[in-house]
């Protein structure tokens, strides 16, 4: 197969959650740039009409959905909406996350539970509705969002947010199993881990670490908006069919160094 057959993703149909803002929007627009109809949902459906509206600018068709991912009913009506549209998904992104900062033994219960609800049951949720498409389909492309502060414990001084640490070890782990399961049926679940980029949710943190965590970083720079696109078109096209389960750092090279 040619190389450029293997990337092509003209004409596909992806969902990405949380699609308004931040890395969603910018793997919403790689879609998007590559001939993708866009679907992006979330809860603040103004931000994602405005994305959805531009992403049009760009050639394709795209529908802005609102979307809380831990309500069943509102991802059946994405979902259900989706396929009316466009007739199937080929990829799903379950970027929708949360946070919240505090120290590990002062977090308060709420905040863990609505941090996990999102980052892990959402994933779950939509993973689930999405899959038994794909499976009917004979293909699909499963990307969740980790993160890499998902593979172990962080310095207080740079990510005191418990909540979301495990939360996205939990999704690495997630990605692995449900991978394994759907894999025989041609759907490939795979996951990014992205190291620090500045978005909306991170800004208001960042400012205050930035400078250290970029003296940690070898690449020597937080990450761009940008620098998700091709890893996310990667593991949208048939140039990955064959990787399963697996889950791509995208950091500057900060898990590659041992200091």
């Amino acid at each position: 197969m040619n190389v450029k057959d293997l990337y092509n993703l003209n004409g596909k149909t992806a969902i990405v959650t949380g699609g308004g803002r931040g890395l969603g929007e910018q793997v919403a627009y790689a879609f998007a740039e590559a001939g993708t109809n866009v679907v992006v949902c979330s809860r603040n459906i103004e931000a994602c009409q405005e994305v959805s509206d531009r992403l049009e600018k760009l050639g394709v068709r795209s529908l802005a959905l609102p979307c809380d991912v831990v309500n069943p009913d509102e991802i059946h009506f994405v979902v259900q909406k989706t396929i009316d549209e466009f007739k199937t998904i080929d990829i799903l992104v379950n970027n929708s996350g949360a946070t919240w900062g505090a120290p590990a033994l002062e977090l308060n219960v709420d905040k863990w539970d609505h941090v996990m609800d999102v980052n892990v049951k959402g994933v779950f949720l939509f993973s689930q509705a999405v899959g038994k498409i794909m499976i009917k389909q004979g293909s699909g492309k499963i990307i969740n969002i980790a993160s890499i502060t998902g593979f172990g414990g962080q310095n207080p001084k740079i990510v005191d947010a418990i909540g979301y640490t495990t939360s996205k070890g939990a999704v690495i782990n997630f990605t692995k199993d449900l991978a394994v399961k759907l894999a025989p049926y041609n759907v490939h679940v795979n996951a990014i881990a992205p190291g620090f980029f500045l978005t909306k949710m991170t800004k208001n943190h960042l400012q205050y670490v930035d400078k250290e965590i970029i003296e940690r970083t070898p690449a020597r720079r937080l990450g761009t908006n940008f620098d998700l696109k091709g890893p996310a078109l990667f593991l949208a096209s048939k140039a990955s069919d064959f990787i399963i389960g697996q889950v791509l750092v995208v950091d500057g090279g900060i898990q590659a160094s041992v200091i």
